[in-house]
């Protein structure tokens, strides 16, 4: 079969022809038909994740069918022990054993994929193949870094991505005030954050038009925690919502006096998956996708890498 196969980090993907994988007992095969291009995917390849299998073929926001022809997608958590104290109290999504998909075990960057059947999600009949995949990763891990925000009444979302032009309908169905913090000078991003509901969107470096009650900084630079602890109002909270960002700087104790709080999010549970996947429907979420071929992988990555990407990179595969 075809795959994009990552070799050592900061390599380009090399496009190969390689066994098919083997399921073992509890396992399903898939016959990829799209896949979401991820930020994640980029700091593996960039070697900004440290020690991941190698060779690799990448990819998280797998949408597949089976054998026997249901659809189901693959997200990034692939596998955890159910018996560590994370697993026994609800919180899987920090289990020191897991493993993950396109990073410890091969995704979905290749025309057929194994995983493991009880981590795989039922894709809702509402969306394709193309629009399902960012659901997958961006989609669940905007809607975890939500709900770990609190209740907002003004939400100010930095880094206007794949997660985030998700987020952005998430928080309106829900009543949310939203306001876009994106590149300065990025005025295309900032159309982008007012059609999807934002009353404003402007540059991530300076504060906005009100206090915020909480913010999610999706973009990987430390720099943007300050910038939004800068723009809350007291009690609020920031949620770093990447698996890898840039340090953060320095900065004086009273941005983060009367009570505002910094945390991240890691990963995700199966459960955020159902609820999510059961929401996104009924809001509807509509995903915005930039497709490519699976040979033009590197191509997309690139793109993500420059910030070029409206919405969502998706790997055509059938």
């Amino acid at each position: 079969m075809r795959a994009m196969v990552l070799h050592a980090a900061g390599e380009a993907l090399r496009l190969e022809d390689v066994h098919v994988p083997e399921p073992r007992p509890g396992e399903v095969l898939l016959r990829v038909s799209a896949c979401g291009v991820c930020r994640t995917d980029l700091h593996i390849v960039d070697g900004e994740l440290a020690k991941p299998k190698l060779p690799l073929v990448p990819g998280h926001q797998i949408v597949g069918r089976t054998e026997d022809g249901r659809r189901l997608g693959v997200p990034w958590l692939g596998w955890t022990d159910g018996t560590c104290r994370y697993c026994v109290s609800g919180r899987e999504n920090l289990c020191e054993s897991a493993r993950f998909t396109g990073y410890d075990v091969d995704g979905g960057y290749a025309e057929l994929a194994a995983a493991d059947e009880r981590y795989c999600l039922p894709i809702p009949e509402d969306y394709d193949d193309l629009q399902a995949a960012p659901l997958l990763c961006a989609g669940l891990i905007g809607y975890r870094s939500l709900r770990l925000a609190g209740d907002p009444e003004r939400l100010g979302l930095y880094g206007f991505g794949s997660s985030a032009h998700i987020v952005a309908q998430l928080a309106r169905h829900e009543g949310r005030r939203v306001f876009g913090f994106v590149r300065p000078g990025d005025d295309e991003a900032a159309r982008f954050a007012l059609e999807l509901g934002c009353e404003w969107a402007g540059p991530s470096d300076q504060p906005g038009p009100e206090e915020l009650d909480a913010a999610i900084v999706f973009a990987p630079a430390g720099e943007l925690v300050p910038a939004a602890l800068r723009a809350l109002a007291r009690g609020g909270a920031v949620v770093c919502a990447g698996i890898h960002m840039s340090d953060i700087p320095s900065f004086p104790y009273e941005l983060l006096w009367e009570e505002r709080s910094v945390r991240s999010v890691a990963n995700l549970t199966r459960r955020d998956g159902e609820e999510f996947l059961a929401l996104a429907p009924r809001v509807p979420v509509r995903t915005e996708v930039e497709a490519f071929p699976l040979e033009q992988a590197n191509e997309a990555l690139d793109r993500l890498r420059r910030g070029g990407i409206r919405g969502a990179a998706v790997l055509r595969v059938e």
